[in-house]
């Protein structure tokens, strides 16, 4: 994600006004690798701007998503989560904690044949991945991939 100030720039460019909040939240998110949601980016904001709304943070992450500056995730947890690094990557989420990792992944393998493609052309490719982190897997005897597949409506892979 670019800097504070190049956020600022290129907001005002795209004529945004730069406000304190909207600094504030480029602060937040800038080197930020946790995949906040939004309370969760108010709530880190509100500690330099306490009167911060949740209406003001969420104008701003859709900004920054429609100007391709972070990446909205959906999840399956029934909120978005907010990826400031907007390289190629696929994630890796917890189902226990909903903790969200970063994998490198080569989804290029992914191929679907041309009778499978509908006549759509097919541009790319997002893999999400889900299973137990080392804490989770600690916690709890896991209730078996039926479990994963109710929940989440994911296909067991293991």
């Amino acid at each position: 994600m670019r800097s504070t100030e190049e956020l600022c720039q290129r907001f005002r460019a795209m004529g945004y006004k730069v406000t304190p909040q909207r600094r504030c939240i480029f602060q937040v998110l800038e080197g930020n690798t946790d995949h906040l949601s939004a309370e969760e980016v108010q709530r880190r904001a509100s500690a330099y701007l306490p009167d911060i709304s949740l209406a003001t943070v969420y104008n701003t992450l859709r900004g920054l998503v429609s100007l391709g500056e972070i990446r909205e995730l959906v999840l399956g947890e029934g909120k978005s989560r907010y990826d400031p690094d907007t390289s190629s990557h696929q994630h890796l989420i917890c189902v226990r904690c909903h903790n969200v990792a970063d994998v490198a992944c080569d989804v290029r393998c992914l191929e679907l044949a041309p009778e499978q493609r509908q006549g759509y052309h097919v541009l790319g490719a997002d893999v999400t991945f889900y299973g137990l982190c080392p804490a989770c897997q600690g916690q709890h005897q896991e209730n078996g991939p039926g479990q994963l597949s109710r929940v989440w409506g994911v296909t067991p892979i293991a």
